[in-house]
């Protein structure tokens, strides 16, 4: 009888401790400019909002649902605006010096003490599904990752890849698919788009493991290049008359700093090309749809009030702002991420944080948030009180930094000024306050000598602290 009183309070007791320990999924696309969100321009002044078209955007009802439920950070920055070193930040803690992801196309450190790796030790399931980019594999659509970061389940850990369609064969991937042999397949039964492909197997994961504490994080290749969208969502926005942003003007890219002259990524005024644009729209609906069915998941098992929900991604995409696209470059379409979180728990409804953020930050904050202790030590800081707090606008002054995957720039950011640091280049400061757009220096106009010194000496402080002066020899300032 005692034995059986034992093993009861034992259950009991187990029961209550996963019940308290709350559930984590992450949702994270590739590529996205924050602008595309309509909780984002909701909170932006028009001409900040609608840099395409005045009220001309996509409607993304279930991503601004996890942000009027919980929070929405409205500067929430990348270490560095391309793949896979950001990726690296946002699962180590870790600045990419450190973690060792100091480019595209190289794997993380095997020492590297992931989210996964903690949250595993203190009694979570754990699963990765969708791009990974972090991994020895230089093969694209692989799924056969052996290093698995810290995840349990990596089963459908893909290496990376960005064709649109995956073909199937008993139910497993044999290879990937472009937009034109898809549409022009005679049997597409056994063919299937990565967005659902993604989304589907994280939902099944949901399903299988919401019993005990999980976390999985689901990583989107959409809405990156190829710019195409899935039928209907490739032909939703081609009633949109949409319109080549400000900063395309031939006046603007005249007078764009040096370093954001890249012939690989320029586009002329003339080169403005709305469908693509339509296609990216396309592609961030069909995400947001398919995240309405993650919510319905989570609110069919009854454990939407115990999870805490993110949407993020791992850079932005500049998508004809000052003449450019895709990213590498320091301004904060390229920088700036979405970050919306919600937790019912704890976190409080329409929360609007305007604490300028980086995703370095996210392991040490979200283990905080999580009440979860680690002997690991972390670049990153606990910005947790920024989340818990009962404030509905948090605004705490704060300082980050964004480095060039190719060493050539670093940039400090706080909500008023950014500085810009070039190895070619005299220094840039845009006054955000002033200039949200980005189109004016003022590093050498007259007001502004005291605030360059100051930030100046602020950003080589930052890199010493955190070994990354070696890494930028030859920095003009």
């Amino acid at each position: 009888m005692k034995k059986l009183y034992s093993l009861g309070f034992f259950l009991l007791t187990t029961l209550i401790s996963y019940a308290q320990k709350p559930n984590l999924v992450i949702i994270h696309t590739d590529e996205h400019n924050f602008r595309t969100l309509s909780c984002y321009r909701d909170n932006l002044p028009e001409n900040e909002a609608y840099v395409w078209g005045k009220g001309l955007g996509v409607k993304t009802t279930n991503i601004d649902k996890i942000a009027k439920q919980g929070a929405i950070c409205m500067n929430y920055y990348v270490t560095s605006p391309v793949c896979a070193p950001s990726r690296g930040s946002l699962i180590s803690g870790l600045y990419r010096q450190h973690h060792g992801v100091t480019k595209n196309e190289l794997p993380i450190k095997k020492n590297t003490k992931t989210i996964a790796h903690i949250l595993s030790e203190n009694g979570y399931a754990t699963s990765y599904v969708g791009k990974w980019h972090l991994g020895d594999e230089r093969k694209k659509y692989k799924f056969t990752e052996t290093y698995k970061g810290g995840f349990l389940d990596n089963e459908f850990m893909m290496n990376k890849g960005h064709n649109p369609y995956f073909m199937m064969k008993n139910g497993k991937v044999i290879g990937a698919m472009n937009d034109k042999k898809y549409e022009s397949a005679a049997d597409k039964s056994n063919i299937v788009h990565a967005t659902d492909f993604f989304v589907d197997k994280t939902i099944e994961i949901i399903n299988r493991d919401h019993q005990q504490p999980f976390f999985v994080m689901v990583s989107i290749p959409d809405p990156h290049t190829p710019d195409y969208a899935k039928p209907p969502y490739n032909s939703l926005y081609n009633h949109l008359d949409l319109q080549a942003p400000e900063t395309m003007s031939a006046t603007s890219i005249k007078n764009r700093p040096e370093w954001a002259n890249n012939k690989k990524n320029d586009v002329s005024h003339e080169g403005f090309k709305p469908q693509k644009l339509k296609q990216y729209f396309g592609m961030v609906k069909h995400i947001d749809d398919r995240i309405g069915d993650i919510l319905k998941t989570l609110d069919k098992l009854q454990i939407s009030d115990n999870t805490i929900l993110i949407f993020t991604s791992d850079h932005g995409d500049m998508f004809y702002e000052h003449g450019r696209m895709n990213k590498s470059v320091p301004y904060d379409a390229a920088m700036k991420v979405p970050f919306v979180i919600r937790y019912p728990k704890k976190i409080k409804a329409q929360k609007i944080i305007e604490t300028v953020q980086n995703n370095v930050d996210f392991v040490p904050t979200m283990l905080g948030i999580m009440n979860i202790q680690t002997s690991v030590a972390f670049d990153g800081d606990n910005n947790a009180s920024d989340f818990l707090s009962k404030e509905a606008h948090v605004n705490r002054p704060n300082y980050i930094h964004v480095s060039s995957a190719s060493n050539s720039w670093v940039a400090l950011v706080n909500k008023k000024y950014k500085l810009i640091l070039h190895k070619q280049y005299t220094p840039t400061l845009f006054d955000l306050d002033k200039d949200p757009h980005e189109t004016t220096n003022v590093f050498n106009t007259k007001g502004y000598q005291k605030i360059s010194e100051k930030l100046k000496d602020i950003l080589i402080k930052r890199m010493k602290k955190h070994n990354e002066i070696a890494y930028h020899k030859g920095l003009q300032y």
